[in-house]
Formats: C-alpha cells, structure tokens, sequence
C-alpha cells in the first residue's frame, strides 16, 4: 500500500495580506463620505470600494482562487446583477 503525504501548506502570510488590504480599503471608505466633491462621485467610489472588498472575500476567504473558470463566473453573476442595478439607478438619477 503506498502512502500518500501531503503537506499542510500555512495560509498565515496570505492571509494577514488580505486583511491589511481590506482594513485599507475600509479606511478608503470611512475616508470618501468626508470628501468635498459631487454625491454621484461619492456613491460611485462607495460602491466600487464595496465591490473590490466583496471580490477580495469570496476569491480569498471562498477559495474561489481555487476553482475551475465556470464556478468563477457563476460567482461572478451576482457582481454583473449589481453593476447593472448601478448604471439603472444613475440613469434615473440623470433623468
């Protein structure tokens, strides 16, 4: 019978990376409301900084990174379903 051995590779590093970008991207968030510029641009960065965070998680954190390129884009239908609810909202916006 042959043994099979495999090893635990540590994920501490990529892990602690991850955190500090998205504690970055959180302070990029808290730092925007405060900005003296137009809402829509405000909104605008909100929402990209939101979904940049979301990608980072489930790619990261939901081994996504690890899966075959069609379980990638099921995931990623969700994203294309709230970038098309943004560009309808800014579109009434403009109206």
């Amino acid at each position: 019978m042959s043994e099979h051995t495999h090893e635990h590779k540590s994920h501490t590093i990529e892990y602690m990376v991850v955190f500090v970008v998205l504690a970055a991207l959180t302070g990029l968030e808290l730092a925007i409301p405060g900005l003296k510029t137009e809402y829509y641009l405000k909104a605008t960065g909100l929402v990209g900084l939101a979904l940049s965070k979301a990608f980072v998680v489930a790619y990261f954190y939901m081994h996504l990174k690890e899966e075959k390129g069609w379980l990638r884009f099921i995931a990623a239908l969700p994203i294309l379903a709230g970038f098309f609810a943004l560009v309808l909202i800014l579109e009434s916006m403009f109206r």
